[in-house]
């Protein structure tokens, strides 16, 4: 959280004149992290260096060399070319098995003009198998998006893809807040059979409004607070599996497809911290080879 936070203060200023047009009206601890930002990437450009991306790049990797995988020789990034809702736009990385026992450990994930550019550091350990990730995101307006993965040698690399969607950020909740807040951290695993020695795909959905801070009731013309899931952790047997440090960018309702392999019986467990602190846990019991849910 302290990188999206970073990100945010960073960012802040060079973007002070856009900001301030648009914060008429919203709670003051929103209002000074807001850096909503002019549609700046163009699909013609190739989106290497964009200025929003320089910053968050020396913010993630310092003045580590960044690597343009434009072959998916280590990453893949897929994301739909024209989204047709902005505030569910479907992500998926993925990463490659490496030579010599490097591994990619960590993932993050970059929308360039969102209000905070960093919507998640993903962190794998071995036991994920491989280091994919797939979630839902908000996309405020057209944008680059990027997957920058660290492998265990201390090589950076980085994957994108343009995405023209609009508004995800600003848009309303797409259930009755009520509702919503009924549901408030109910959760739930879905683990894929796989053949042995094999990881399996795991899915956690969870129920949680993820209001950004940046949408308007309809009925009362107010902001909807900012409420939002801001880590995630999974652990298989008590051991670290993945770790997710995400914000408002994940969609209402986060839903998150991994890896686990699971070389014995045991418990996948995930705990679940948002911006209010408030703490949820869910857990299954699988065995290699079978499906759990």
């Amino acid at each position: 959280m302290s990188a999206l936070l970073s990100a945010s203060g960073l960012l802040q200023n060079d973007h002070e004149e856009k900001t301030m047009k648009f914060n008429n009206g919203l709670p003051a601890a929103l209002a000074a992290c807001m850096i909503l930002l002019l549609p700046g990437a163009q699909a013609a450009d190739d989106g290497s260096d964009t200025p929003i991306w320089g910053k968050v790049r020396t913010l993630l990797v310092g003045d580590r060399p960044v690597i343009e995988d434009a072959t998916g020789s280590v990453l893949e990034i897929e994301a739909p070319v024209r989204a047709e809702d902005a505030a569910v736009v479907p992500v998926s990385v993925r990463t490659k098995q490496l030579p010599g026992g490097v591994y990619v450990s960590k993932v993050h994930l970059v929308i360039d003009e969102n209000p905070s550019p960093i919507g998640g550091t993903f962190t794998f350990t071995p036991l994920a198998g491989r280091a994919d990730i797939e979630t839902r995101v908000r996309i405020e307006a057209y944008s680059w998006v990027r997957a920058i993965a660290e492998t265990s040698d201390g090589k950076v690399y980085v994957a994108r893809r343009f995405v023209k969607a609009s508004g995800g950020c600003s848009a309303p909740a797409g259930k009755d807040m009520e509702e919503a807040l009924a549901r408030l951290g109910k959760m739930k695993f879905k683990v894929e059979e796989a053949a042995a020695g094999q990881p399996s795909v795991a899915q956690l959905m969870i129920s949680h409004p993820n209001s950004s801070g940046l949408a308007m009731d309809q009925m009362t013309r107010l902001f909807v607070p900012p409420h939002f899931v801001r880590r995630v952790e999974v652990t298989f047997g008590g051991e670290p599996v993945m770790t997710a440090e995400v914000d408002f960018s994940i969609s209402e309702n986060p839903n998150f497809r991994f890896y686990v392999l699971p070389a014995k019986e045991g418990v996948l467990k995930a705990v679940v911290v948002d911006s209010k602190d408030l703490r949820f846990e869910t857990s299954v019991a699988i065995k290699p080879g079978l499906r759990g849910s």
